[in-house]
């Protein structure tokens, strides 16, 4: 199942946002789809990425590192845990290996709610995403910190009454004060039922001291989304109230690691947590 409406916008509003599209000024999203591997980028986006790996080696390991850590995240919430509907908050361009494309291959009838409000993000997503037969993939237009407005997207192609995994993979990095960051978190586990999964990656601080030359690399050259590394303290704290899952917080590597993930020859600096709520 897909109904265009879940992407929540009409022609008008999609022609207005065209313009905001820069080919000149590197966008988060498309940093991150050059360091996947992705095609969707731009010079400046290249440029930018080449200047965070120059800063901290380690950035050119992390893409392989968090797409592993997605994919048995998610294996473990469909398989073990039976979620079947999916909140994914700042979702970024469409790549192999998207949530849907994962849960959905274990699960065809699993539900994605993407959240992002990149319009060049929203222009992929509804020409690429495509569901599995039996399944629903839709799109809320949102910035993660406007949880109200997440969760009124998110009633049209999830049911908020039955349990959903809750999708924060890097995305807290954009809200620098700790205090919204939490209330990010809050909100959205307010809405959703006990039984329901949060599952959050975050860039540390407290792992690889290159990163912090990186974050200060990326917020000059995108201070419109600058970003705030967290210690693995601070990242607990997101989760405060839930039921922490075992490995709990460790690097991303650490949690329930596969022998078919890649491997690595330093310590990747994002440290990963799932919690349940009770």
């Amino acid at each position: 199942m897909f109904v265009a409406d879940e992407w929540g916008e009409d022609d008008a509003t999609r022609r207005t946002k065209a313009p905001l599209i820069s080919t000149t000024v590197p966008s988060a999203a498309r940093v991150a789809d050059y360091l996947y591997g992705g095609q969707t980028n731009f010079e400046s986006d290249r440029r930018a990425a080449r200047a965070l790996a120059a800063a901290a080696p380690v950035v050119a390991d992390i893409a392989p590192a968090i797409r592993a850590y997605q994919r048995r995240v998610l294996r473990f919430l469909v398989t073990e845990a039976g979620i079947r509907q999916f909140l994914d908050v700042g979702t970024g361009l469409p790549l192999v290996g998207s949530t849907h494309e994962v849960a959905q291959s274990l699960v065809p009838e699993c539900r994605i709610a993407y959240v992002d409000n990149d319009p060049m993000v929203l222009a992929h997503a509804r020409a690429l995403i495509k569901p599995a037969p039996g399944g629903a993939v839709g799109y809320v237009d949102a910035d993660v910190r406007d949880s109200a407005s997440i969760l009124t997207g998110a009633r049209s192609i999830l049911d908020l009454g039955a349990p959903v995994g809750v999708l924060l993979l890097f995305t807290l990095a954009f809200v620098r004060d700790d205090t919204a960051a939490r209330a990010v978190v809050s909100s959205l586990m307010t809405a959703v039922p006990p039984g329901s999964y949060v599952a959050i990656y975050h860039l540390a601080s407290d792992i690889d001291p290159e990163m912090e030359e990186a974050a200060c690399q990326w917020n000059k050259m995108m201070p419109a989304e600058p970003i705030e590394l967290r210690s693995g303290s601070q990242i607990a704290t997101l989760a405060e109230g839930l039921d922490v899952v075992p490995p709990g917080l460790v690097p991303v590597t650490g949690w329930r690691p596969d022998p078919a993930d890649p491997r690595f020859g330093r310590p990747i600096p994002v440290h990963g947590i799932v919690a349940r709520k009770p």
